[in-house]
Formats: structure tokens, C-alpha cells, sequence
């Protein structure tokens, strides 16, 4: 398949992210490497989108912290953004709502259609004429004292989307590509899917149906059993994309719990799970110091 037929895919992972991990950041790098191998999908962005104060998660720490140490975590990513969206909205937003968002938000940076899994886009894009220099529609800025904005939410991934979805050639000529934001999360959130009564189940068939997930295994855990014990995950199983890579993966096992953990007994182990300049702003802020966060 040549760059153009391929799918080109905006990786998408909603969480508390309490704090981010190393595990997070890979759970992205795996995600990519496992979708390019593949040969159907160029993944051209990862948008890592903290869970609003008002989720009431016990320990949940302040949003405005939370922001801060995902931009640290990602500052060296020349293709994962951090988005504060979902923690500027009045109150807690869906899993549902974001990925929605984001899809609209694509929709009028970029003027294309995008895909779902049911509906292919074969729609020709509108962006600029192709002899005028492409302009990023995102800027890189990952600057943790500069307020994030929709604008920045991608850094160089706007450089990707200026290249392949944004550039109209003389009108007697069109660029077709299919591009779709899809899901990005463990094989624990897959699981959650399976509780009765825990995720509203119009909302499951739009994130599972339209949108498409994404699952890097975790804990041993096996995505493949834990899809025959829903309905809906059955249904759409075509839709999930479970990573085939190292089970034993090291990052696997790491979780934002075992990082506070760590945290508020002094374990050395932490720096195996957290990112140094994470580890230095929790500490600055006296973060996860005691037991309720």
C-alpha cells in the first residue's frame, strides 16, 4: 500500500493519568510500532487527554498538575500531544464526548471528512494550493508555562496533516486519504467494558462501532477472552486492534497506582516507572506524599 491508501490514524488515550508513567508513553510507542507493521495505517498523531477534577477518582489530584506532568512526560515527543480539553469543561466528559470532540475538532482544522470504521472517507481534502507553502495547523509548543490550546494539542503532527491531508492540488487534481482518530488504551480499560451497568452501552457501540480501539495488553492479561464476555465487544471485534508485540513487555505491568505507591514510600523503584521530570515536579509540589493523594 503506498502512504496515501493507507489509513492515517490520531491516536487518542483518555485517563486519569495520575500520574503519567513510562507505561503510558510506551503503551503510545507500542500502539504505533505494532499499527505501522501491520502495513495499513501511517500513525501520524497521540493525544494524551486528562479526565476532568470532577471525575471523583479518590486521590485525584488537581487537573492544573495533572496537565503539567503529561507536558513533562511528552516534551521529547516529536508526535504525542497533550490536550487540556476535557479538563476545561465544566464538568467530567464521556469517553464518548471526547473522542467526538476531537473528530469535530479535525473536521475544521483540516477540512476533511473523517472516517469511522463503518464509513470509509473518500472525500478529496481541502487545505491549500500546492506550490504555497503548507502552514502547520498545529503549533509545537510544549512549553508547560505557556496555557495549551486546541492549536497545540499536536505540535509536529500538523506538519503531517499539512503534508497528506491539507495540500489541494489545481483543481483537476484531488489527494484521497482516509483518516480516522481511533482509541488508544489497555487491555484493563477493554475489561472495564465487560461490568454491567459501568459505561452506558450507546456510547460503547459509538466508541467500539464508529470509532475503533486500539488495546495494548497488560498484566497477561488477554484481550481475546476478556472480548467474548460482552455482547457489544463481540459484535464489533472486527473494530479492535490488539497489539501483538512482547507480552512480557516491562512497562506492561507499570500503573499510575504502583508510581504513588512508590511515591509515598520512598521506593527508588519509582524512577523505573516515572519520567525524571516528572518525578522532580511531584516532588517540587509535594505530590502523593500521603495515602489520599
Amino acid at each position: 500500500m503506498t502512504e496515501t491508501t493507507k489509513t492515517h490514524v490520531i491516536l487518542l488515550a483518555c485517563g486519569s493519568f495520575n500520574p503519567i508513567t513510562k507505561g503510558h508513553i510506551q503503551m503510545f510507542e507500542r500502539a504505533r510500532d505494532y499499527l505501522h507493521k501491520t502495513g495499513r495505517f501511517i500513525v501520524i498523531g497521540g493525544i494524551v487527554s486528562p479526565v476532568h477534577d470532577s471525575y471523583g477518582k479518590t486521590g485525584l489530584v488537581s487537573s492544573r498538575h495533572r496537565l503539567t506532568m503529561c507536558q513533562l512526560a511528552v516534551q521529547s515527543s516529536d508526535w504525542i500531544r497533550v490536550d487540556p480539553w476535557e479538563c476545561y469543561q465544566d464538568t467530567w466528559q464521556t469517553t464518548c464526548s471526547v473522542l467526538e470532540h476531537h473528530r469535530d475538532l479535525m473536521k475544521r482544522v483540516t477540512g476533511c471528512i473523517l472516517s469511522n470504521v463503518n464509513t470509509p472517507s473518500i472525500t478529496p481534502v481541502i487545505g491549500q494550493p500546492q506550490n504555497e507553502s503548507s502552514q502547520n495547523i498545529y503549533q509545537n509548543n510544549n512549553s508547560v508555562s505557556s496555557k495549551p490550546t486546541a492549536a497545540k494539542i499536536l505540535g509536529k503532527v500538523g506538519e503531517s496533516l499539512s503534508r497528506i491531508c491539507c495540500v489541494r492540488p489545481p483543481m483537476e487534481r484531488f489527494t484521497f486519504v482516509e483518516l480516522r482518530i481511533l482509541l488508544l488504551c489497555g487491555s484493563d480499560l477493554l475489561e472495564s467494558f465487560c461490568i454491567p451497568g459501568l459505561w452506558n452501552e450507546a456510547d460503547m457501540e459509538v466508541i467500539v462501532g464508529e470509532f475503533g480501539i486500539v488495546v495494548v495488553p497488560r498484566d497477561g492479561a488477554d484481550p481475546e477472552r476478556i472480548m467474548n464476555h460482552s455482547s457489544i465487544l463481540r459484535k464489533y471485534k472486527n473494530n479492535i486492534l490488539v497489539v501483538k508485540d512482547d507480552s512480557n513487555h516491562p512497562m506492561s505491568v507499570v500503573s499510575s497506582t504502583k508510581s504513588r505507591l512508590a511515591l509515598q514510600h520512598g521506593d527508588g523503584h519509582v524512577v523505573d516507572y516515572l519520567c525524571q521530570p516528572v518525578i522532580d515536579y511531584i516532588l517540587k509540589s509535594q505530590l502523593y506524599i500521603n495515602a489520599s493523594g
